[in-house]
């Protein structure tokens, strides 16, 4: 049996999550362009997600 594909997705606030290939994506999340086993998703999210602060929240600690 083949494990189940996951995609990693993201919001307007750069925040990832992941989500099952077979489902159509929940409102404001959008395909981060990556997708595989669960645990590769996870660790693809670790990688990228390098600053947990909302982009919002980011841009206002700059301005």
């Amino acid at each position: 049996m083949a494990e189940p594909r996951f995609l990693v997705v993201r919001n307007d606030e750069d925040q990832y999550s992941i989500w099952s290939a077979e489902r159509e994506l929940p409102a404001g999340w959008y395909d981060a362009g990556f997708a595989g086993t669960r645990e590769e998703c996870l660790a693809h999210v670790d990688t990228v997600w390098t600053d947990m602060r909302p982009r919002s929240v980011r841009e206002a600690a700059t301005a």
